[in-house]
């Protein structure tokens, strides 16, 4: 092989490495049957942990490869790197829920594998044509994995519901990048930067790039293109869930950050009204839409479209600093959502999952462990400080009053403190309410390691909060290198 050859290959090495896996593990899935479901989770779980490795072995400086359509610096395999962190933390307290809730499936950690890959393109995306490819990837597995457990009703209707919006979206991602294409003559993002770098605004190319920005707003469920999330997020098995809240996000999110500040970032002034409105109005919906519910997993979708408002606000500032709070925040985010949801997981009385939040009533009497560990994670959650998810907003809204964005601001310290209304109600229904039947007590390792991990993440984030600080601005100033 070439040079050139060798060189495009070790640019995508963790891709072709987890496609390998891939296919492996499900030769093996399909001879071992549903009896080898855990092997097949534990397995790749191990190759999503080698495959990190073969990334912080590569080189981060920016190389472009496969004609200009594959692209890895700093900030593709920073998001990367977390992306596999989130994608290991997702199967591993999935592990045994597959196991209760009787729908064990070696083809579930087989295309969490793939919606993996799926991620890493669309991360890794420098053309339009990538970036499609890599995000119906991770689409058509998750579309599946909603949709697992074919005898459940609402399994079903969550795996519809999200394939005909998701498909949607795909449609107008393609239409926008087709009205792109005809205006500029590429789907390359270097030769669509060039071809606007003039700074004025050309209404094809504008009215293509909010066609795409529907599509990547859908992806974070950023409002008015949520109306999926709560539906999906309560219907689909909760370990699915669970990898729902944990990873696509961030990749979603790293996507439309590579747009924005790639082939589009001489339109900032277009874009930034757009983008604030989806940021605003997501913070506004997400903090008021979730006092009503009563279910946790519905709370929780609804958290996470006000988080990914949140997450907006350091786009809108349009700086390094905006970026790098940016991908602070999602990270404490992760991290936060595994925890939590390692928690929920455990949620289980006479061997049936529960999702009522009046089901924690009186926990810190029946189950002590579990409801401290859920109340840490809540309070970091909601911003209280000192604890780590306060570092996440305090950064975003500082980026944002350093750019200017005194409203942007004001609207989300305003939407903190009504989202710690419902953190905090639960924090009262654990601790105040009069107790409920126990839960089950059993918990596997596995699922209490996670746990274990967030708290302590989350609690001991202040003693050394620059490592990671530091990391993603540094990440972030990849984007503005020209």
């Amino acid at each position: 092989m070439s040079e050139f050859g060798n060189m495009m290959v070790a640019t995508a090495l963790p891709e072709i490495f987890l496609a390998l896996s891939g296919m492996a593990l499900l030769i093996f899935g399909v001879f071992r049957g549903n009896a080898g479901t855990r092997l097949v989770c534990w397995g790749t779980v191990g190759a999503l942990a080698i495959c990190a490795f073969l990334l912080l072995g590569m080189d981060w400086s920016r190389i472009v490869a496969f004609n200009g359509m594959f692209l890895l610096d700093q900030f593709t395999g920073f998001m990367k790197l977390f992306v596999l962190i989130g994608l290991i933390l997702a199967l591993t307290i999935s592990v045994r829920y597959l196991e209760q809730e009787r729908f064990s499936r070696f083809e579930y950690p087989v295309l969490i594998l793939f919606a993996g890959i799926g991620m890493m393109i669309m991360i890794s995306a420098n053309s339009l044509l990538s970036m499609y490819m890599g995000l119906e990837l991770q689409s058509l597995s998750l579309y599946v994995l909603a949709a697992i457990r074919r005898d459940h009703v609402k399994s079903a209707e969550a795996g519809l519901k999200y394939f005909v919006l998701g498909a949607l979206a795909s449609g107008m991602l393609l239409f926008g990048a087709s009205l792109i294409y005809g205006y500029t003559g590429s789907l390359d993002f270097d030769v669509i930067a060039s071809a606007i770098s003039t700074g004025t605004s050309v209404p094809v190319i504008l009215f293509g790039l909010v066609f795409i920005l529907a599509a990547l707003a859908f992806k974070i469920s950023a409002v008015p293109f949520h109306m999926w999330t709560p539906d999906v997020y309560e219907g689909a098995p909760t370990s699915v869930t669970a990898l729902f809240a944990i990873v696509p996000k961030i990749a979603a999110m790293a996507l439309l950050i590579r747009v924005l500040f790639g082939p589009f970032g001489n339109m900032i002034d277009d874009w930034q009204q757009i983008v604030w409105f989806l940021s605003a109005a997501s913070m506004i919906v997400g903090a008021f839409a979730a006092l009503t519910q009563n279910n946790i997993k519905r709370l929780m979708a609804y958290s996470s479209i006000g988080n990914m408002g949140y997450a907006l606000i350091g786009i809108v500032a349009g700086t390094q600093e905006g970026i790098g709070a940016v991908i602070v925040y999602l990270v404490l985010y992760m991290v936060m959502s595994a925890g939590i949801f390692g928690v929920i997981l455990g949620m289980r009385r006479g061997g049936i999952a529960v999702e009522d939040i009046r089901d924690l009533s009186g926990l810190s009497r029946t189950n002590p462990m579990m409801a401290y560990a859920m109340a840490l994670l809540m309070f970091s959650i909601s911003g209280i400080p000192p604890l780590a998810g306060f570092f996440g907003k305090l950064l975003i809204f500082k980026a944002a009053i350093a750019s200017g964005f005194y409203v942007l601001a004001v609207l989300g310290v305003l939407a903190s403190v009504v989202g710690a209304y419902y953190y905090l109600r639960i924090i009262k229904v654990m601790f105040f309410d009069e107790p409920a039947d126990a839960l089950d007590g059993q918990s596997f390792f596995s699922r209490r390691a996670v746990v274990l991990l967030s708290v302590v993440f989350v609690l001991l984030f202040i003693l050394s909060p620059d490592a990671l600080v530091h990391t993603s601005f540094n990440a972030a100033s990849s984007l503005f290198l020209k």
